[in-house]
């Protein structure tokens, strides 16, 4: 297999626990080299898919493989499991290290069960220590770390071995902002170094600073793929954002912006405000304003914007839209 093949590829993958379809036909591609970030809503997936690829579970059906180096052809997660696990790494939701250990402790003693020999082990821990900002803080206890520090030491854990894949499952849950700063931080020069990420996320805001590329899953499959601008790109571009000084101009308000925009306007009568995405976004705009002046509406602020993802997570994974999909 050429040096180029991804770094992870699965096709039509299936797997059910009693009558829940866990997966029920998943595709992936990962590039080598890259960020890429796995979103849907709870149950729609993504752990499952993490677990498959990670040989942690066998899939019902279908097919997965997770590239060694770039010398080393892909290998079978379900046939060349042994080989997988020797190339990859997977930090899950919780950290794994021990508290009662310092920080250096917890990786020599990972190291040796990773079957490092002690010299090497001990190299390998004072390099990490030093990657992740944790050489002062080595010597002490984990117990006494922030919840960022340890997040970045379980990241150092799951290094030891230099994996060409890293499997990072919801990695930031329960850190405040500083601390998810921090391991944004370790995931970009992770990427930069060449190591291939795969992440789980249920923040919208991460996965757009991080991922080069997105899969949304909902029902066990991808329903959308592509970088965060495409997915973006989607909403129809930009958006023209109007909020209302009363809400009793709302419908008012709603068929102006239907006859200016000629698309459809989403209403949030709780923030008296409305959306709708515009392709002439200055055009439009003075439009909109010229007849707003002459209608008298009450408006309390206009902008223009590119949609978020969270907007367009929200779209995809909308019950009602999987379902008319699916049944079309």
């Amino acid at each position: 297999m050429s040096h180029t093949a991804p770094a992870v590829e699965a096709t039509g993958l299936r797997k059910r626990y009693g009558t829940t379809h866990a997966l029920d036909g998943l595709d992936l591609v990962v590039p080598r080299g890259t960020v890429h970030g796995l979103l849907g809503p709870n149950g729609a997936g993504k752990t499952t898919t993490v677990r498959v690829l990670s040989t942690l579970v066998r899939a019902d059906a279908g097919t997965a493989r997770v590239a060694g180096t770039a010398r080393v052809a892909g290998f079978d997660v379900n046939t060349q499991a042994a080989h997988v696990r020797s190339r990859i790494a997977l930090v899950g939701q919780n950290a794994a290290v021990d508290e009662i250990l310092t920080g250096r402790q917890n990786l020599l003693l990972f190291g040796r069960l990773s079957h490092l020999g002690s010299a090497q082990a001990a190299r390998r821990a004072d390099d990490l220590l030093a990657a992740f900002r944790l050489t002062e803080a080595g010597g002490r206890p984990v117990k006494q770390y922030s919840g960022g520090m340890r997040r970045r030491l379980d990241l150092a854990v799951g290094l030891l071995l230099a994996p060409s894949v890293l499997f990072l499952d919801e990695p930031t849950t329960g850190l405040d902002p500083r601390a998810r700063a921090e391991m944004w931080d370790a995931v970009r020069a992770l990427a930069d170094s060449g190591t291939t990420v795969v992440l789980t996320t249920q923040y919208l805001e991460e996965a757009d600073q991080l991922a080069d590329a997105v899969s949304v899953v909902a029902g066990g499959k991808v329903i959308a793929q592509g970088t965060p601008d495409e997915l973006k790109g989607r909403l129809g571009g930009d958006r023209l954002d109007v909020t209302l000084r009363h809400t009793s101009d709302l419908a008012a308000a709603a068929e102006l912006l239907r006859r200016v925009c000629g698309a459809a306007v989403d209403t949030d009568a709780d923030r008296a405000r409305l959306s709708v995405p515009v392709a002439d976004r200055v055009g439009t705009l003075g439009r909109f304003l010229r007849e707003v002046e002459e209608t008298g509406l009450a408006i309390e602020d206009v902008t223009v914007r590119r949609p978020t993802l969270d907007e367009v997570f929200l779209r995809l994974t909308d019950p009602d839209r999987i379902t008319t999909e699916a049944v079309a």
